[in-house]
This record gives C-alpha cells, structure tokens and sequence, in this order.
C-alpha cells in the first residue's frame, strides 16, 4: 500500500468518525428533530386580551369595518372581523413590521414600477395613520358626515370599490395605495397562524382545508386533491387533542 492511499484511507475513516460523532451531537441537541421549541426562538403569541396597541378607537373602528367588507361573513366561513383580521393587524403595526425595521427608509424615493417594490420614507405605520385619517377626512365631507364605520354596508363597498379602482380621491394620500395595503394585510391575518391575533379558531384553515403547521407530511405527499380529513394544528399545538 503506499504513501498517497494511506492517507487517503485515513482521510476518509476520520471523516467518517467525524460523522458519526456530529450526528450523535445533533440527536443530542436537538433531540432527533431540525428544531427544538428548547433551544430554538419560536415566534410569541401576541396578547389578544388587551385592547388595541397601535389603533385609535376611530382608526379600529374603522378598520374593523373594512375588513368585514373584504371578507364577509358567508356561507363559507366567518368575516375579517370575527376571525380577528384588525387585530392581527394591529398587532403588526405596533411591532418591527409597522416600523419598516428591515427596509430602507433614507430615500430619495420616486415613482417606479409596480416591479421595483415601495418607494417609501416613512413607515407602514406612519402610511396607516396618514391613509386612514385621510379616509376618516372623506367620510366625514360626504353628505351626512357619517364615519367608515357608520355607513350601510352597501356605501362601503361602494367606497372601498372607488378606492380599488383609484376613482376615490383622497386628500393627502393615495387612496388606492391604502385599499391595496389595506387587502394584503386583511389576506395575511385570514390565514396566518393564530399566533398572530388573526385566523381565529384557524377558520381560515378550515375553510381551504389547510391542515396547519403540523411537522411531517411525508405520509401524504402523494396524495394531491384529496381531503386529508385533518384538523388543522397551529405552530403551537392548537387543535391537537
């Protein structure tokens, strides 16, 4: 045997020990699982029990009108506003998300295509409370000087019609800009993980038929368009029994 395949043998059997060890330590660490809920940082539940963090009484009021528009209560499952939608994003508008922690803010901003994202300088939090008061201000101005909330549900989608399609003009703001942060943030607390303050009772999961955050779908991969017949579960074991 020579020089060269004696160290070539060693080389391997070393790291082959290598692997074996590494692999012991990783059962031992993580207990046979990638994560751990030990030694990992899983996300927090928001606290629903208390009142709004970064909504004004006139703002939720407000908000939980419209996302009762967006998603109605129908036959299909309950509205935006009992499945906790204005929470929800209430929630993420008083954390890192509303204050557009991971975004660049300094500018300089100008217009650009619906490609190249935002052109910002101030927060998602900030453009809320600017967009809404300016919502509140049109409302206010319209025969009647009824607020959002105090409409009949048919002048709302009216409005919220105008505002999609950038007929409504508000003062101060872009209406559409509003309508479209507005829906996005409506769709994510629908059917983010309860966690979050939205998708109570994970009705929105139940209504897709979206099984949750369960750890292991090997058994069904192959199983496309078929009813699993699963009880969703959340990123904390909400659901299990």
């Amino acid at each position: 045997m020579t020089g060269s395949r004696q160290i070539s043998r060693r080389a391997v059997l070393s790291l082959f020990a290598f692997v074996i060890a590494a692999s012991a330590g990783a059962r031992i660490i993580f207990g046979g699982r990638p994560f751990d809920r030990v030694r990992s940082e899983p996300p927090r539940p928001v606290d629903t029990t208390t009142s709004w963090a970064f909504f004004t009484s006139i703002e939720a009021a407000m908000v939980e009108a419209i996302v009762d528009r967006l998603i109605p209560t129908d036959e299909l499952g309950i509205g935006g506003r009992d499945a906790g939608c204005a929470v929800f994003i209430d929630r993420q508008l008083a954390g890192a998300y509303g204050q557009s922690a991971v975004w660049y803010l300094a500018g300089p901003a100008t217009a650009g295509t619906p490609q190249q994202g935002p052109q910002f300088t101030n927060s998602i939090a900030d453009r809320y409370r600017l967009g809404l008061a300016a919502l509140d201000r049109h409302c206010r101005m319209r025969p009647g000087g009824k607020a959002f909330a105090s409409l009949a549900p048919a002048e709302q989608d009216a409005l919220l019609g105008r505002l999609e399609d950038g007929t409504a003009s508000l003062e101060g703001f872009d209406g559409k800009a509003l309508f479209d942060q507005l829906l996005k943030n409506t769709r994510e607390g629908y059917f983010a993980d309860p966690l979050y303050g939205g998708n109570r009772d994970m009705a929105g999961w139940k209504m897709i038929g979206f099984p949750g955050a369960r750890y292991d779908y090997r058994d069904m991969i192959g199983r496309r368009g078929e009813d699993l017949g699963l009880v969703p579960v959340s990123i904390y074991g909400q659901g299990l029994v």
